[in-house]
């Protein structure tokens, strides 16, 4: 179905900014320089980072983390890891670092950004193993970052949301550490979505940047040999879990044309039965990625959304 008269006319212009690439048609290298090339179109960030390397707590190499850190910190307030979107397949905290200082910098709290491993080279759990780990450094940076422990919240875009998502589940099975918040953003949590077992056939989404055929391409990549027949499928994919319960608060956004709507609105629906607090956003007209391009009404309306979320979920416990 032809969705272009459907998109926001200020988000229209990403279209051709995000060439279309057949990813299972290309060496991953040349999917990764082109999605390089596009990445450049995002603006420089407004802190700059400390790169630190830290250690794996499940036997993988060591990790290569970028630590921002606001001007002005929040006291009582807590910390945040991101997790930078790609598909599951691309992208580097290099690349994507106007995210996770916006965040620092609206939020007065301390943030991470987790160079995990990419698949197909480092298929599941191999990214999961990552980000559990970051999250466990930074939990024990408490006293010398100066943050409550109590107060770390996981936020990612795309497969970072997905990430952080399944980050949240595993932190839960696992018996920590502690998660306060979930900031995700048109999170990637389906691996049956484009697929033949994909429980949703809307025709409007997923027309543009991230297609059906990119998602079967990300997730095959990721699942690697892994039968998806264990107790860690919602680790995997996040919709998978058959339990949500005990999860922390969830803010979601999406676009309404976005390839990840309908699991998003689903994953919402889920954790909302199981007892966990959701705010949903969806905005009308927005593809995936819409926020790349940040002078649009609609970016402006979902950053403000972000930042103010994160700063609440971060801020000092009441009472």
């Amino acid at each position: 179905m032809d969705t272009r008269h459907l998109v926001d006319r200020e988000i229209a212009p990403l279209i051709d900014l995000f060439p279309r690439v057949e990813l299972d048609s290309a060496p991953i290298a040349v999917i990764r320089a082109k999605a390089a090339e596009t990445y450049a179109i995002i603006p420089p960030p407004v802190i700059a980072p400390e790169a630190l390397t830290i250690p794996s707590i499940h036997g993988g190499p060591d990790i290569l983390v970028h630590l921002f850190r606001p001007e002005t910190s929040r006291p009582g307030s807590g910390a945040i890891l991101h997790i930078h979107g790609g598909g599951m397949v691309m992208g580097s905290i290099k690349q994507l670092q106007a995210g996770p200082a916006a965040l620092a910098a609206a939020a007065g709290v301390p943030v991470v950004s987790v160079e995990y491993r990419l698949a197909p080279e480092h298929p599941f759990p191999a990214p999961q193993e990552d980000c559990h780990s970051a999250l466990a450094w930074l939990a024990e940076q408490a006293d010398s970052l100066g943050f409550d422990a109590r107060r770390i919240v996981v936020a990612g875009e795309s497969a970072g949301g997905g990430l952080a998502a399944a980050l949240a589940i595993m932190a839960r099975d696992l018996g920590g550490p502690a998660i306060a918040g979930q900031l995700l953003t048109y999170p990637m949590l389906d691996h049956r979505t484009g697929s033949d077992a994909c429980p949703y056939r809307n025709p409007t989404t997923g027309e543009f940047i991230w297609t059906r055929a990119s998602n079967r391409f990300g997730w095959n990549a990721l699942q690697g040999s892994y039968a998806i027949d264990d107790d860690r499928r919602g680790w995997f994919s996040p919709s998978l879990a058959t339990d949500l319960s005990g999860l922390p608060p969830a803010y979601i956004a999406t676009g309404s044309l976005d390839l990840f709507f309908d699991e998003n609105l689903d994953y919402a629906r889920r954790l909302t039965a199981a007892g966990v607090p959701v705010e949903l956003h969806s905005y009308a007209g927005a593809i995936h990625a819409f926020n790349a391009i940040p002078d649009a009404t609609l970016s402006q309306r979902f950053n403000a959304g972000i930042l103010g979320a994160a700063a609440v979920m971060t801020g000092p416990s009441v009472g």
